[in-house]
């Protein structure tokens, strides 16, 4: 719930700043990419601070499609590759020049964790922080990832 509140909030607080003049968040794609990047930053950290982190994790699926088992050091990597790619995604929304690029990348990297948590739904004992119920975490997906939509095509001209 925490990344759609830092959606949410990062993005309304953007537009309100926007609505008072300041051209950087003057249009709604630039605000949803103010608020995306929030909350980036929110789930990037989350993957170098246990519990968080142990948790993430615990929910890598241990076998995956292309890489067959993976062993569980490979799984902490994972996580710290995917959360140093969320906090360059969220520098990447910030900056005009890449936002466009950062939105489209990050929206394919939410498609491609996805699993993850449909894994972590199936878990007989998921971890505490991951038991969200999988239609919900489907709904939030779906507004995460078209949020990077609003930020993709919004910036193309």
């Amino acid at each position: 719930m925490a990344p759609l509140l830092a959606l949410v909030l990062g993005t309304l607080g953007a537009r309100l700043i926007g609505s008072l003049g300041v051209h950087y968040v003057g249009n709604w794609p630039a605000a949803v990419a103010v608020g995306l990047a929030v909350m980036f930053l929110v789930t990037g950290v989350a993957h170098f601070v246990n519990p968080l982190r142990r948790d993430l994790i615990a929910i890598v699926p241990p076998k995956l499609p292309a890489l067959g088992p993976i062993a569980p050091h490979v799984r902490g990597l994972l996580v710290t590759v995917t959360g140093v790619l969320e906090l360059l995604g969220a520098v990447g929304l910030l900056y005009p020049p890449t936002r466009v690029a950062a939105a489209i990348s990050l929206g394919v990297m939410m498609l491609a964790m996805f699993p993850a948590n449909v894994y972590a739904s199936r878990m007989p004992s998921p971890p505490k922080s991951m038991t969200t119920a999988l239609p919900l975490r489907t709904i939030e997906q779906f507004v995460f990832v078209g949020a990077a939509l609003v930020v993709g095509l919004g910036g193309i001209q």
